[in-house]
């Protein structure tokens, strides 16, 4: 056959008339991502643009204006109803706005603020041939320890990059709790991950421990993502759609008209129970539950701690925040299945984190822990499948995400000879060396714990609250036995701060650039507001408690 009757084959074959539609996006409903996309991507130009002696100072101005306008573009979604009665689907479908995507995305957006104040910090340690230093690593393409290292670091280099990198790691956690249908799901969960792989290996000091937990964090990681995409693969032959709304409609049989092509697989229960499972195993490894939490205290302890306290914060937030939607939007239908295996992930997190934190002789391996028992707490409003629920879990996110990342910026100012004294032996007699620091850290503490007059108590008090009125009381027992063991621990350092000896060869207390005074202050605020006055912020996060469907 010829080439032209080929061709006249293939153009008669495709119809004239049929168009392809231009996409419909709103883009003040975006505004907030699209604000820390275009900041992270005018990042790398500064990168390869800017002088090397500027970029530091550009880099934050730019970063840190990005993540207040982002902020500013969410409190005026939620200000002109976008929250409540204006809330919808934007983006053709694959992105939520409304009142729980709002009000996450708020948080991200402050705690970021907050993180960015820590990587910024450049007065800890003391200075190299005459150049100020931060947390990261001088030239991160360098061996440790080789020739390279050595002159990078006697040229005064920085590795400014990790601005660029957080702005996309927080525009993907933007996304995640907001994305309505799985594709997108992923894809923002991919955008979050691959930022946070690189900046776990990019350590100063101690760079291998650094790396090595880059490399754990972004294996396990990766299989995370792979059970994901294979439950999202199961749900769409399951379903024939990506789309929230329609996956839950096939579930609960309220589905109008149904796809020719898919009715045999359509309604099959066990590829939706097998894609539903391994969904949510990829969201619990985000989140920190066990069994799926062995990377937390190894990434934590090897990351650079402000890396470690965004982490901690901002990636949970977003974590716990898809992981409601899914269950809420995408699986209400599958209630009685979920719900019995989510009761076991929730105690034996509670108990889990609690128990294994009291082993522990590394404070940021101990904060770690302590983020386990805190997933398994959250878990618990998660499963109570009402209303206060889904409000009770977005006021212990932001309560929760003000105190770790508060409680990682003060980890960063004790320090000896070779950078951060984490080691617990180390902080014995800190409340004597240095009063205010080991007051500020044990308020943190305290509020983990769950101390009345604390925002971890108002947290706590309103997720047991809305697991009790679930009907999960047994659930709340075994909340209240894993407290009173965290508290333990808690108290332990408590203890060890103000009433032990200082050692005379202990770590010093750096004094820290406005920058981290910022942080470690806002994280004392929140901890302290939310504790004593919590009405208005419970408030708030009941009004935005209403997920569209």
């Amino acid at each position: 056959m010829s080439a032209s009757a080929v061709h006249s084959l293939w153009t008669s074959a495709v119809d004239p008339i049929a168009k392809i539609d231009a996409p419909k996006i709103e883009y003040a409903q975006l505004a907030p991502t699209l604000i820390v996309v275009g900041a992270a991507v005018l990042g790398i130009l500064i990168e390869g643009f800017v002088p090397r002696k500027s970029r530091y100072y550009a880099q934050l101005f730019v970063s840190s204006v990005a993540l207040v306008a982002a902020f500013a573009a969410v409190v005026a979604l939620a200000a002109d109803g976008y929250g409540t009665t204006k809330a919808g689907i934007a983006a053709m479908g694959a992105i939520a706005v409304d009142g729980p995507a709002l009000f996450l995305q708020g948080t991200i957006l402050l705690t970021a603020l907050v993180g960015l104040f820590t990587f910024a910090e450049r007065r800890l340690d003391p200075q190299v041939h005459g150049n100020r230093v931060d947390s990261f690593a001088a030239q991160a393409s360098s061996v440790p320890g080789s020739d390279g290292e050595k002159k990078a670091v006697k040229a005064g280099f920085t590795t400014t990059e990790v601005f660029p990198l957080l702005l996309f790691a927080v525009a993907g956690m933007l996304v995640f709790p907001a994305a309505n249908d799985l594709l997108t799901l992923f894809v923002a969960l991919e955008v979050l991950s691959l930022p946070l792989y690189l900046l776990c290996a990019l350590a100063r000091r101690k760079r291998l421990i650094s790396q090595e937990a880059a490399v754990k964090y972004f294996l396990l990681g990766s299989f995370a993502s792979a059970f994901l995409l294979f439950g999202i693969a199961l749900l769409y032959g399951y379903a024939g759609s990506m789309s929230y709304a329609t996956i839950a409609q096939v579930v609960d049989g309220t589905i109008a008209e149904v796809d020719p092509a898919l009715v045999n697989t359509m309604g099959n229960d066990v590829l939706l129970l097998v894609g539903s499972g391994l969904l949510i195993m990829g969201l619990l490894f985000k989140v920190g539950a066990v069994p799926f939490h062995m990377w937390t205290p190894d990434v934590y302890q090897g990351a650079p701690t402000p890396v470690t306290g965004l982490m901690a914060a901002a990636t949970k937030v977003a974590a716990f925040g898809a992981l409601l939607r899914v269950l809420y939007v995408l699986l209400p239908g599958l209630r009685w299945d979920w719900r019995p295996v989510m009761w076991a992930v929730a105690i034996i997190t509670m108990l889990g984190g609690a128990i294994i934190a009291i082993t522990q002789t590394d404070i940021k391996r101990l904060l770690a822990y302590s983020a386990i028992s805190h997933a398994g707490f959250i878990l618990a409003g998660v499963i109570a499948t009402t209303p206060e629920g889904i409000s009770s879990v977005l006021f212990y996110l932001a309560a929760y995400s003000f105190v770790t990342i508060g409680a990682f910026a003060v980890v960063t100012l004790v320090r000896d000879a070779g950078g951060e004294a984490t080691h617990l032996s180390k902080w014995a007699g800190l409340g004597r060396r240095s009063p205010l620091v080991a007051a500020v850290f044990a308020v943190f503490l305290l509020a983990f714990a769950g101390i009345p007059l604390t925002s971890g108590f108002a947290g706590k008090f309103a997720v047991f609250k809305a697991a009790a009125e679930g009907g999960a009381v047994p659930l709340v027992v075994v909340g209240v036995i894993a407290s009173a063991i965290a508290a333990f621990f808690y108290i332990r350092v408590i203890v060890l701060m103000f009433f032990s000896e200082p050692k005379p060869e202990g770590p010093t207390v750096a004094v820290p650039s406005p920058l981290t005074m910022m942080a470690i202050g806002m994280g004392v605020a929140v901890t302290v507001v939310l504790g004593v006055a919590p009405q208005y912020f419970l408030e708030l996060a009941g009004n935005a408690g209403v997920f569209v469907r």
